[in-house]
């Protein structure tokens, strides 16, 4: 089963995409693939918060950059949770001297959270809204954005359930099975 959490900055959906893993695990093993890489303050900030938002809930964390279907090797058939899409894309996409095009990470990253969806009895997969504020940037930036927001679409499909969370309100966009 895949459910696909999105929402905007600050919005709330990681605490609830945790607690969502938690009720679906049922006290069986959890695991938290941690996409970030901090580079600075702000994103050592970030991480400990949600260290902090993860305490006593048992989750048994893999920290997987890049490359996300390496991670099944480190894991049993129980339930994942990947935090976040963002931060995976941008890391494929800008791990070498010149960023990958979106439809090439699109097409791998879609191809590897499908194995990992077969791989596991729960996948929950935080994502970013895209497209939401209307702004036109640079190029290699709206490529990141096309990348996201065609992997977001794939996902959306592929999923059981599909929720965004908008000021901590989790809404139903897609019902599971």
């Amino acid at each position: 089963m895949m459910i696909l959490i999105m929402g905007g900055s600050g919005s709330g959906k990681s605490a609830y995409a945790e607690e969502y893993l938690v009720r679906l695990a049922r006290g069986s093993r959890k695991y938290y693939l941690a996409t970030m890489q901090v580079f600075d303050k702000e994103g050592q900030t970030k991480i400990e918060r949600h260290r902090r938002l993860r305490a006593g809930k048992e989750f048994v964390t893999i920290e997987q950059p890049t490359d996300i279907l390496e991670a099944l090797e480190k894991m049993e058939e129980q339930s994942a949770l990947l935090e976040c899409m963002s931060n995976l894309v941008a890391n494929e996409m800008f791990s070498e001297k010149e960023p990958k095009r979106a439809e090439e990470v699109s097409e791998k990253i879609v191809q590897e959270i499908n194995l990992l969806r077969n791989g596991l009895k729960h996948l929950v997969i935080v994502t970013n809204n895209v497209f939401e504020d209307g702004n036109v940037y640079d190029e290699t930036t709206m490529e990141y954005i096309q990348a996201l927001g065609s992997i977001n679409e794939k996902m959306a499909v592929m999923a059981d359930t599909v929720i965004e969370v908008v000021v901590g309100i989790p809404l139903t966009i897609k019902e599971g099975k």
